[in-house]
């Protein structure tokens, strides 16, 4: 890979898991911006679940004999705080990383599904490449739940760099 400075823009994918952060770490070690764009940087991204992704059924409404389209407002609430506080962690893990470097480094939360919200941040923010990394699921829940990183180097319209966990020679 030619990293003689042409990258202008460089998307690096964190979920909190540590292959996530490798990812971002090798990104900083390895990659270098171009020096002629004042508006390069690393964009740490993370894709927070909407609160109904996360509970897997739309939590604005009772699920179980109540009025149809009732809201449960608290719900919803509690679950958007949780997602925050956590967000608020990966992105402080993200930022201990990157702190004591002097490479210009942005910060963006989207919140969605992560396969599709990540191309289309990646789109949107005409990335010249995307950083990510690989969580080490098995064939069988691979099936079931897809491949954040699979679908996305199948689907962005730029280079993909996908970390693998340390050890794993799977695929």
């Amino acid at each position: 890979m030619d990293t003689s400075g042409s990258l202008t823009c460089v998307v690096v994918a964190v979920d909190g898991s540590e292959v996530s952060m490798e990812a971002l770490r090798w990104a900083l070690d390895n990659l270098k911006l171009s020096s002629s764009s004042s508006d390069s940087s690393f964009v740490v991204l993370h894709v927070q679940p909407s609160p109904s992704v996360a509970a897997g059924v739309s939590p604005g409404t009772i699920p179980f004999g109540g009025p149809s389209g009732l809201e449960v407002p608290a719900f919803t609430a509690a679950i958007e705080q949780h997602h925050k506080r956590i967000t608020e962690t990966i992105m402080d893990h993200a930022r201990l990383i990157f702190a004591d470097r002097s490479v210009n480094v942005k910060t963006q939360v989207v919140v969605g599904d992560p396969k599709y919200k990540i191309c289309e941040t990646v789109e949107s923010l005409h990335a010249d490449l995307l950083v990510i990394g690989s969580r080490a699921h098995g064939r069988i829940k691979r099936m079931f739940l897809g491949s954040v990183s699979n679908y996305c180097s199948n689907h962005v319209h730029c280079p993909v760099v996908i970390i693998k966990p340390k050890g794993d020679s799977s695929e």
